[in-house]
């Protein structure tokens, strides 16, 4: 005895062979097929870098994409802070990047390198200075330390006892210190730790190196208070101010003040 299976049986199966036909037809057929690609405006990152991470190019089908996963890839370009990818049917797909925030410049040897907030060598600062978003030129710090050269470059990440001194130290203005200078040099050596110098040269100011307990960067605004006390008025008469803290410190005085 031959069994056929009931109308509602039949009908469910040929339901369901059409929808996977359909679903088939949805990724195969050509008028969902990817012909833009629309990519936030970027500030440090190129488009030809954003697309060659994408790795996704025109004709590929748009039901066949996994936005969550090519997001993740952006994710791996070392300016790109967040990332989010759809799709806008029939043939587009949007990029909308975040890049991270720079905050500072920081000089190494003949490159100068962008970082952000959390201590991320992105970038190289481009001719003439980086700059934040209204249009400031980012404070720069010099690193003169020997082995920096070999390990901070794009896609490495500054010490954060390092990013939070530097951050302090480099938003001080002459005024901040009672200076008449230009403006002030900040600089991260291997004999003195952090240094400012004067813009005209004139003195130098030896903060000295930070620790994350021992000698916190919080030591700073009471070391920014003391130099003032020393040079206001009379800042030509100090060659060198070693600042041990936020209360003591001992000074060279100029060739001339000496004699």
């Amino acid at each position: 005895m031959r069994l056929s299976p009931s109308p509602a049986r039949a009908g469910a199966l040929l339901g369901l062979l059409a929808g996977i036909l359909g679903l088939y037809g949805l990724t195969t057929a050509s008028v969902f097929a990817i012909h833009r690609i629309d990519v936030s405006p970027l500030t440090w990152t190129s488009e030809a870098a954003v697309l060659q991470a994408l790795d996704v190019g025109t004709g590929g089908n748009a039901f066949g994409l996994s936005t969550s996963n090519l997001a993740a890839r952006l994710l791996q370009l070392p300016a790109v802070s967040s990332a989010t990818v759809s799709v806008a049917l029939p043939d587009e797909l949007r990029v909308d990047v975040t890049e991270r925030r720079a905050v500072m410049a920081w000089r190494v040897g003949g490159s100068t390198f962008v970082v952000d907030g959390t201590g991320v060598v992105f970038a190289f600062a481009p001719k003439g200075g980086a700059k934040t978003a209204d249009g400031r030129l980012l404070p720069v710090v010099l690193d003169t330390r020997a082995t920096s050269s070999t390990i901070i470059g794009i896609g490495s990440t500054i010490d954060p006892t390092d990013i939070d001194a530097a951050t302090r130290l480099a938003s001080i203005v002459p005024a901040d210190v009672g200076s008449a200078a230009t403006s002030l040099e900040v600089r991260l050596t291997d004999s003195d730790g952090w240094v400012m110098t004067t813009t005209p040269r004139s003195w130098t100011a030896v903060f000295g190196p930070y620790t994350p307990v021992l000698r916190p960067p919080d030591l700073v605004p009471a070391q920014v208070r003391l130099l003032r006390s020393l040079i206001l008025g009379r800042e030509s008469a100090f060659a060198r101010i070693v600042l041990a803290d936020g209360e003591h410190g001992t000074y060279l005085p100029t060739p001339s003040e000496g004699r």
